[in-house]
């Protein structure tokens, strides 16, 4: 492993464990407070200019879009879990060298009633709505009858349909916004066109445009899950999403309680659904206004199930019937799929505990001190992990042998039955991957790379509940190059490549850096894809709250 910034560990000890694989993580005592990093700041709606230190290169031209929470507190009535805040949109335009910041809140039917009532009246995912105390009892208490009504609050990321650029959350509600100007321009319901009842916010994209998703449905029968394609030509309606079709359906194995999932795999010809041990508890969730309960009660982890990997033919919507099954893990992102020799080859960042979406409640990010510590040491943190599954399992196919005959991979896949196919992982890093916390917030040369065979791919390391390392990863042989420094904490990176580009990673990482110990500390940070190497920073006089995903728009 190569560090471009030395490691100063001073403000932080740690306490070596016995050295396993599963203890080379070594406890954490003494971590910073990041509570000003989830609290609420200010919009900036005019571009403002920003001060570059170093060198931002002149080639790159246009806009890193970035999304997440803002705000968490109306009036007397607060958020409880970091998936809740209002989603504020941020935009920093690069050009000729030169970067102007500006922000603005997504205009979404929950800001806006939130806002005008000076409290909280529409129920986030660990965020229950009272009701309204203008009310009398009586009225009160029928509102507790009411269906729990689907949050348009896009916070997670920024998507493409058509060219034109969405703001999504998991629900079947986003907004078209104008990337120039973050204006919020349009709500999109996802079940006027289709029948589900959501999507991801992490959609795939084929070259010509053509995007991929996934979306639950409800019905009386239980729920299912849906294969989505969105066609990339616009028609002469006005709504982008004309044409978006359901590729297929698959039945959950308990249709009572399907599994959660945040996004999913695609390689060239095959969709791959990971369906995961987070289970949902429908009759919870519709019951959660009844019983005076967040939505997010009606998550829970199962362990003693396994995780599945559905593959779907693109082409013809068919659903294998052979199964890939694997030990009970938690997928939040995927890195890469690709297919070659027979075999797909699917790149994740896995924990093996699925409870750490219900350890990001907004008290336990802003606590200090040893209960800090206690929250951190008590999470899962992920690693970037390789499954092969063989895509030629017929009647014939060797039972109880290892079935990856790749020699430069060590993950197995063994046939069980004739429509099951038990696979273990292999890992994609070295144990120096371990002190840094893990993975997360992985990214690719998407353009070039994705559904491709591919050598690199960048994240953020975890040595706290935020990310707090800039990190890349080179499979070849499983090395690390690592941007770091004490007090900072960089958001998901931004591959951009440069022009005429020839090597995969020929280009510069992008990354938004905050700072809780600094006031209007933020800057945006360029470095040297290839060496890792800093090559600039633009400081913007603003606070941000710590955010999730976006996109690189460039400009022509």
């Amino acid at each position: 492993m190569s560090s471009v910034i030395p490691q100063n560990s001073d403000d932080v000890k740690f306490v070596d464990n016995v050295k396993t694989k599963e203890c080379m993580m070594s406890k954490v005592i003494g971590l910073e407070t990041i509570a000003p990093l989830v609290r609420s700041v200010e919009e900036t709606p005019e571009p403002i200019s920003t001060e570059i230190q170093g060198n931002i290169p002149s080639w790159i031209k246009g806009n890193l879009l970035r999304n997440g929470p803002g705000k968490f507190e109306f009036g007397s009535t607060q958020y409880n879990h970091w998936f809740d805040g209002m989603a504020m949109l941020h935009q920093f335009k690069i050009n000729k060298g030169q970067v102007t910041y500006m922000s603005r809140f997504l205009h979404s039917d929950a800001y806006k009633n939130n806002r005008e009532h000076n409290r909280i009246v529409m129920s986030e995912f660990g965020t229950l709505a009272m009701p309204d105390p203008c009310k009398n009892v009586f009225q009160r208490f029928l509102s507790r009858f009411e269906m729990l009504q689907p949050t348009d609050n896009a916070l997670v990321s920024f998507v493409k349909y058509k060219g034109d650029y969405y703001v999504s959350t998991e629900t079947n509600f986003m907004h078209k916004v104008n990337p120039e100007n973050l204006e919020t321009l349009e709500k999109v319901d996802w079940t006027k066109f289709i029948a589900v009842n959501g999507a991801t916010a992490h959609p795939h994209y084929d070259p010509d445009g053509t995007a991929y998703n996934i979306g639950n449905s409800y019905g009386a029968k239980g729920a299912m899950y849906n294969i989505i394609r969105v066609p990339p030509e616009k028609t002469n309606a006005p709504d982008t999403l004309q044409g978006a079709k359901i590729l297929c359906s698959i039945l959950p194995k308990d249709k009572s309680h399907p599994s959660y999932y945040h996004s999913f795999a695609m390689t060239e010809n095959y969709v791959v659904f990971i369906e995961q041990p987070i289970k949902m508890d429908l009759l919870k969730i519709v019951t959660c206004k009844l019983r005076g309960k967040a939505l997010s009660e009606g998550i829970y982890w199962d362990p003693k199930q396994e995780t599945v990997f559905h593959i779907i033919d693109k082409h013809t919507g068919t659903v294998s019937p052979v199964k890939y099954h694997t030990k009970a893990i938690s997928v939040f992102h995927q890195i890469n799929a690709f297919e070659e020799d027979g075999f797909l080859m699917l790149d994740m960042c896995c924990s093996d505990d699925g409870q750490t979406i219900n350890n990001y409640l907004i008290q336990n990010l802003r606590k200090s001190g040893e209960a800090l510590d206690e929250v951190y040491n008590d999470l899962s943190r992920a690693f970037p992990r390789r499954f092969v599954l063989p895509l030629h399992v017929t009647s014939d196919t060797p039972v109880s042998q290892n079935l990856n005959t790749r020699p430069s991979s060590k993950a197995t896949c063994v046939q069980i039955s004739k429509d099951k196919v038990f696979c273990q992982h292999e890992d994609l890093h070295g144990d120096d991957l371990y002190k840094h916390g893990g993975l997360e917030f992985p990214q690719i040369n998407y353009e070039r790379f994705n559904t491709r065979p591919y050598r690199y791919f960048y994240g953020c390391g975890f040595r706290h509940l935020l990310g707090d390392s800039l990190l890349k990863m080179d499979l070849m042989d499983k090395t690390l190059k690592v941007w770091y420094q004490s007090g900072f904490y960089p958001s998901e990176p931004a591959f951009v490549p440069s022009p005429d580009a020839t090597e995969e990673d020929d280009g510069v990482v992008l990354s938004v850096v905050l700072t809780p110990s600094q006031d209007k500390g933020t800057f945006l940070l360029a470095l040297d894809a290839k060496t890792f190497e800093e090559l600039g920073r633009a400081y913007v006089s603003v606070n941000m709250a710590y955010g999730f995903h976006g996109a690189f728009n460039a400009s022509s």
